[in-house]
């Protein structure tokens, strides 16, 4: 199995806010594999985006680990650091006014980062060229932003941030300001890239479509993680299928898959809402332990006080293997 291209153990970062300490990120921990698309949802305020800016760089962590492939981020010098944010990681905001400069072309854009790094001009031109035909916008490079839909800003933006050939692409709700159709598009797209070139992306939604889409996603709260979901059956094609189209939005309810889920540190069982929306639980539950696994059935009969009643009705939906510590469902 590859090392994780992205570890983070016991990750603290604590803001200074006059005489207060505001911790945002408590004991954080990660991991992401090379070449997985993954989701990180949570409430405002629970360390999402603080995270996001360390793996970029632009921020460093108070305490604990946090390797970028290979790259240590709490003990990069200053100019390690900015080559950093150059050569391994790519960013794409929510904002267009934040991913794009208004007075520059598509492909001007494109080429800046680039020429920062020191490639020369021949080459620019024919990678910027390559990428904005790759995100779908060939004939549009010498547009400017403005003369862009929003949809096309973000494509436009998202081959800035693929500009110096980046190992990781961090997205900070990249589809927040783009309607449902646009927003599966561009996940779409993001899925072509992991596909083609291997992409290591990580984004911050709170777009249940894209969070329901992806390989894993992983729920923050409090600045730790709370949970995590593996989506083990899914497909590019099944994702595709359900995606926005232009003539209606088509949900993921009806499809079948698997989860392994993760005890939190409060020791509570959080079940997926598919699970919850799909067996018949009214507020109770009757957990077992049974040798070397634990199960979870839904009560049924109340009136009764015998917990499933004749165990007809009753469903198994959790289990854990007590030799290997592995969840499975």
């Amino acid at each position: 199995m590859p090392d994780p291209i992205v570890l983070c153990d016991n990750l603290v970062k604590i803001y200074k806010v006059a005489d207060l300490e505001v911790v945002a990120l408590q004991g954080l921990d990660l991991e992401v594999a090379p070449g997985e698309v993954m989701a990180i949802v949570g409430a405002s305020g629970s360390g999402k985006s603080t995270l996001l800016n360390i793996l970029s760089g632009l921020d460093v962590p108070s305490a604990g680990s946090c390797i970028v492939d290979g790259n240590d981020l709490t003990r990069l010098s200053q100019a390690q650091r900015i080559n950093y944010r150059r050569r391994i990681v790519g960013q794409i905001w929510q904002q267009s006014g934040r991913n794009l400069l208004p007075e520059l072309s598509a492909q001007a854009n494109v080429e800046l980062p680039q020429m920062l790094s020191g490639v020369g001009s021949s080459q620019r031109v024919k990678r910027a060229k390559e990428l904005l035909e790759l995100v779908g916008l060939a004939g549009k490079e010498q547009k400017r932003p403005t003369q862009l839909s929003g949809g096309e800003q973000q494509r436009t933006a998202i081959a800035v941030a693929l500009s110096n050939d980046p190992k990781v692409l961090l997205a900070d709700e990249p589809t927040g300001e783009l309607d449902s159709v646009t927003s599966g598009e561009i996940f779409s797209l993001f899925r072509q890239l992991n596909r083609e070139l291997g992409l290591t992306i990580i984004t911050v939604t709170h777009d249940a479509t894209i969070a329901a889409a992806v390989d894993r996603t992983i729920a923050i709260r409090d600045g730790r993680t709370s949970t995590e979901t593996v989506r083990r059956e899914t497909t590019l094609e099944t994702i595709e299928a359900h995606m926005p189209t232009s003539s209606a939005v088509i949900g993921l309810s009806s499809r079948t898959h698997r989860e392994s889920i993760l005890i939190d540190r409060a020791g509570r069982l959080q079940l997926p809402k598919e699970a919850i929306e799909t067996l018949p639980f009214n507020g109770r539950a009757e957990v077992r332990i049974i040798g070397d696994h634990v199960e979870l059935w839904p009560i049924l009969d109340q009136t009764n006080g015998n917990g499933n009643g004749n165990g007809n009705d009753a469903v198994s939906i959790a289990s854990l293997n007590a030799q290997n510590g592995k969840r499975e469902q």
